[in-house]
């Protein structure tokens, strides 16, 4: 059995449609944005920062509403594992909040980029060297190809943007992924269109998407929206 995801073929993984090839894949795409966004400036980092929040956000997210779960059930020590690796994504959550209202190539924003790449290289070590090795051990591929499933349609239809105030686990998180992702997605592709529209065009679009942000941030605060996470996970 491996010990970690780095170096088994696709085969031994379960195959193309098995969640471990296709946690696998994210993690290294991951690796070539963050190399990207460590060799670029202006706009062109802007822009990978971009890429790398619509990768990070809805692969994190579909981790906390199938993947993690599942380990909890099957394994005996799931809680103490997954809850490591839910609040390394609330801190990665928090600092991408902080990182958006910090002044671009300045000291802090530096900062914070520093501390966004170290813990996103570590909650990949910890998934690909503990969590997944792990999950490999109960699941055979059956399960780890319908699980892939169940991933893959989650990562697609999930939020796209930091959401530090809801929960890291059901129901809160899959009842925020209902209002949270059309107005995430509705805020990517308006914000892409600025970018490319003339001066009007693209100031209209920056108004509704600030907007839809304020209402992201009032729907994120709703009471329900944070049921089911552990306390720990914000300490």
């Amino acid at each position: 059995m491996a010990r970690n995801l780095a170096t088994p073929t696709e085969a031994e993984l379960g195959g193309p449609r098995s969640v471990l090839v296709m946690q696998r894949r994210d993690h290294q795409r991951l690796d070539r944005l963050l190399q990207r966004v460590a060799a670029t400036a202006g706009a062109e980092r802007q822009e990978t920062l971009t890429a790398l929040c619509r990768l990070v956000f809805p692969h994190a997210f579909a981790e906390e509403a199938v993947l993690w779960p599942l380990l909890r059930r099957v394994l005996p020590d799931g809680h103490e594992l997954t809850l490591r690796v839910e609040q390394e994504h609330q801190e990665i959550n928090e600092l991408f909040t902080e990182l958006e209202t910090t002044e671009p190539d300045t000291p802090a924003y530096e900062e914070l980029l520093e501390r966004i790449t170290a813990l996103l290289r570590a909650d990949v070590r910890d998934e690909e060297d503990i969590l997944l090795p792990r999950l490999q051990q109960v699941a055979g591929v059956g399960t780890l190809r319908r699980v892939g499933l169940a991933w893959m349609v989650v990562r697609r239809t999930a939020p796209t943007r930091p959401h530090p105030v809801v929960a890291r686990r059901p129901p809160g998180n899959s009842l925020a992924a209902l209002p949270l992702s059309p107005l995430d997605r509705s805020r990517d592709r308006l914000d892409q269109l600025s970018r490319r529209a003339p001066g009007r065009i693209a100031r209209g679009c920056g108004r509704v998407s600030r907007a839809l942000a304020a209402t992201a941030g009032v729907v994120e605060h709703l009471p329900p929206l944070r049921r089911g996470e552990d306390p720990s996970t914000r300490a």
